[in-house]
């Protein structure tokens, strides 16, 4: 628990817990392929390709949180949901955690599954819903995108965080003398200054390309504004 990492270690938590994890996560993924076909066109699969190649690169540059004695990068779940939809999203994430761990042992391969779960899978499904939610809210100028990524990158990760606690609930392998609450609290704090970030670096990217290529974010395409219903004239005479 020293270094409060999101990717999580083979051997943190224990085998039936990680197969679960596993197999939900490899169902889950089935059905974000099944459903990110209806989405792919010649905008969205480029797109997808560059959106994996930014976050793994980025996932390279880790920036100090000394108030908390950790270091943090972008997960890419509320930038993936942006830009390429909540089901090709949650791919591009599980893909880059996926190469990770087989290529440069950052996370355990054995624990791809829970890390998956947490990072591309409930990072990128908090993202979207608070997505979906801002953007019929606020208005869709650049100060409005930049608050709803913002906020929905922040959001994102003590989310995944606190999926990790979840996954220690169940299965850590260490016992704790049922400081659970603390570990669910340190968690959070710590991942609420690596939200911020986090918020900061996908607000400047989605906005970036707003301004370039609106046609570009899937979230502006996708979800259309709400249109008040016109008023019905009343029936003269009518009682």
């Amino acid at each position: 628990m020293d270094t409060l990492a999101m990717h999580i270690s083979n051997g943190i938590i224990n085998g039936p817990v990680a197969a679960i994890f596993a197999a939900l996560a490899l169902a889950a993924l089935a059905f974000c392929v099944m459903r990110g076909r209806a989405d792919l066109d010649d905008r969205l699969a480029p797109m997808a390709g560059l959106v994996a190649a930014f976050i793994f690169a980025v996932q390279m540059l880790n920036f100090p949180i000394f108030t908390a004695g950790v270091s943090g990068h972008l997960l890419g779940g509320a930038l993936a949901a942006l830009l390429v939809g909540p089901w090709v999203g949650a791919l591009c994430v599980a893909v880059v955690l996926i190469v990770q761990a087989l290529v440069f042992g950052d996370g355990g391969v054995a624990m791809l599954g829970l890390n998956i779960t947490n990072m591309a899978l409930l990072g990128t499904a908090a993202a979207y819903l608070l997505i979906a939610l801002l953007l019929r809210v606020l208005p869709r100028t650049p100060a409005g995108l930049a608050v709803t990524a913002f906020v929905s990158a922040l959001v994102s990760v003590v989310v995944a965080s606190q999926g990790f606690v979840l996954q220690y609930w169940l299965g850590g392998t260490t016992d704790l003398g049922g400081n659970l609450t603390g570990l669910a609290g340190t968690m959070a704090f710590a991942h609420l200054l690596i939200g911020i970030g986090e918020g900061l670096i996908t607000a400047t990217t989605v906005v970036t390309v707003a301004k370039v290529r609106p046609d570009l974010v899937y979230a502006l395409r996708a979800l259309k504004p709400v249109t008040p219903a016109p008023a019905v004239p009343v029936a003269g005479g009518a009682r």
